[in-house]
């Protein structure tokens, strides 16, 4: 499945990281059933009080789905209608109610924003970059967009997916928007998290678990109505799949860091 699950009783934290470093953590369609399954049975786990997600190796948080799967995701013909295989991939998306913390380190792009949205907060390595492809390769930029709408100033989340792979953003530039809370030495993203998580464990759950609610019910309608428009975007929007691959095979390697 290749993401792992790791449980510390002794402080209620755990920690899910997405194992798959070789492929730069890209989500293939059975990492992304198993994080659903890991977020439900988190739900049950009366041990553990809060979480901490991350991705293996360094290199990459995570760089949305494997393009390999993607293309194996049969749609329907209707442009009203969507099968996005990473819908159910993040912890409130599987009503788990428990706080979240992510911690990046590398890359995070394209659907990494499906579980970024969903975490309560961020804290980045100071080589982190976040950036969003999605316009570069002709297709639209809605799930994505719409999670951050919520993290990001609208013209920052703009400028990021309008610009494609031509710009990533820096820790520290998404430390100074307040995407990310807190900046760390590279490769000192997860042990921080796992610090402020068990200071969040160690306080009562129901007051903790009842803040969360209350904290996403404050954009929650905002959230569910943009979502509801996501698919009919994308499916009107988006570039038939060969000019896609032909674009992606055509990518320009470099980019600009902000």
């Amino acid at each position: 499945m290749t993401i792992t699950l790791e449980r510390d009783t002794s402080t209620g934290v755990a920690v899910v990281t997405l194992d798959r470093p070789e492929r730069l953590n890209a989500l293939t369609l059975a990492m992304a059933d198993g994080l659903a399954a890991v977020w439900r049975r988190l739900r049950y786990d009366d041990d553990i009080r809060a979480v901490v997600l991350t991705g293996a190796g360094g290199r990459a948080f995570c760089t949305g789905i494997d393009r390999d799967d993607a293309a194996r995701v049969p749609q329907p013909s209707s442009p009203y209608t969507l099968d996005d295989p990473l819908l159910a991939i993040g912890p409130k998306a599987n009503d788990l109610w428990k706080p979240v913390i992510a911690a990046v380190e590398g890359m995070a792009c394209g659907g990494a924003f499906y579980l970024l949205g969903e975490a309560e907060f961020l804290i980045a390595g100071e080589t982190a970059t976040f950036f969003d492809p999605h316009t570069t390769y002709g297709m639209v930029s809605a799930f994505e967009t719409i999670h951050m709408a919520q993290r990001m100033p609208f013209g920052e989340v703009a400028r990021m997916a309008l610009m494609g792979s031509a710009e990533r953003i820096s820790a520290r530039r998404a430390y100074e928007i307040g995407l990310v809370s807190e900046v760390t030495e590279p490769g000192g993203a997860l042990a921080a998290a796992r610090d402020a998580a068990a200071v969040v464990a160690a306080c009562p759950t129901e007051a903790v678990q009842g803040t969360v609610r209350a904290l996403w019910t404050a954009k929650e309608a905002a959230r569910s109505q943009a979502l509801a428009q996501a698919p009919h975007l994308v499916t009107l929007g988006n570039l038939p799949a060969d000019r896609q691959a032909e674009l992606f095979t055509r990518r320009a390697a470099g980019h600009r860091l902000r």
